[in-house]
């Protein structure tokens, strides 16, 4: 794209208001319903079993239930649909650790018994304890909160404190939105979703930067011909094919990995592809906004 002219800021006052108000929304949606951790962070029992001849997930899950399980939680895994993850509450407290594994043990021994017709073979074990699951949930948000603020710092120093808030609310915003995807579908959230969002946070602050660059580049040369506005428009429009280009190449890894893999690794594309598609609008239309509004209020405590 040979020098672009469009006029992305004409309505960025309603659209950055729209999506400010949104991840406002999706705060306090995921605070009311909450988010569907996985054993990572809320503690729990995860089974993973392959059949040859593979029931339905109902049947599954009825079955979890005749076995003292409340809440079973049943999920297809694998292309063929024959493996299944299992995943069943504590059902003793951390100090009766060793109750609970004696009724995960006499699980497994059922799933193999009552399910040996159909080929069950158990692949995976895992159990997690309560009191771990939330020391991992705090120390999760922490290490995203803590990024946030040095980044806060880092920006201050590296541009002026006019950038540096508006790259911070941007990032804020695309997590945020990020996690009420997650929040919506009741897709399962774990240490691999967090470090999928960590990734995403670097990403989207990384195209922040470049357009940021490019504004405080312009700024010597038509600082003095051009209102900041005009001047913002520009800047976004000489590194736009930059930004296509960077998203669109990122999106096809992205999609390979979500294409031809599974299970973990399936998960962290999800996120990571929801978060660049994020990422890459919130950088046009909420960062550059943003500093457009921080530097008119500058503008302003100066004239009084």
């Amino acid at each position: 794209m040979k020098q672009p002219k469009f006029d992305f800021l004409s309505s960025s006052p309603f659209i950055t208001t729209t999506s400010l108000l949104l991840s406002v929304v999706a705060l306090v949606w995921i605070i009311i319903n909450g988010l569907n951790y996985g054993i990572d962070f809320a503690g729990g029992n995860e089974v993973q079993i392959r059949f040859q001849q593979a029931p339905t997930v109902e049947e599954i899950r009825t079955y979890l239930s005749t076995q003292g399980f409340s809440k079973p939680s049943v999920q297809t895994f694998g292309d063929e649909q024959n493996e299944f993850l299992i995943f069943v509450e504590n059902v003793s407290s951390e100090k009766e650790e060793g109750k609970n594994q004696l009724v995960m043990e006499n699980l497994i021994h059922s799933l193999k018994e009552d399910f040996a017709a159909q080929g069950a073979e158990i692949r995976k074990v895992d159990s997690v304890g309560p009191q771990i699951g939330s020391e991992l949930r705090q120390k999760g948000i922490l290490a995203v909160f803590y990024s946030l603020i040095m980044i806060l710092i880092y920006l201050a120093i590296r541009f002026d404190y006019k950038y540096a808030p508006a790259a911070v609310i941007c990032l804020f915003h695309d997590a945020i939105l990020t996690m009420w995807v997650f929040a919506l579908f009741h897709l399962v959230v774990n240490v691999q979703t967090l470090a999928a969002l960590l990734a995403i946070i670097g990403y989207s602050l990384n195209d922040t930067i470049v357009t940021f660059d490019r504004i405080r580049e312009n700024g010597e040369y038509f600082g003095k011909k051009e209102s900041f506005f005009k001047l913002c428009n520009r800047s976004i429009n000489d590194v736009l094919s930059r930004t296509l280009l960077t998203s669109l190449t990122t999106m096809m890894a992205v999609s390979v990995m979500w294409f031809f893999t599974d299970g973990v690794i399936r998960d962290f594309a999800f996120t990571l592809g929801v978060g660049v598609i994020i990422g890459t609008y919130s950088s046009i239309y909420v960062a550059t906004p943003l500093v457009i509004f921080i530097d008119r209020l500058q503008r302003k405590r100066k004239a009084y």
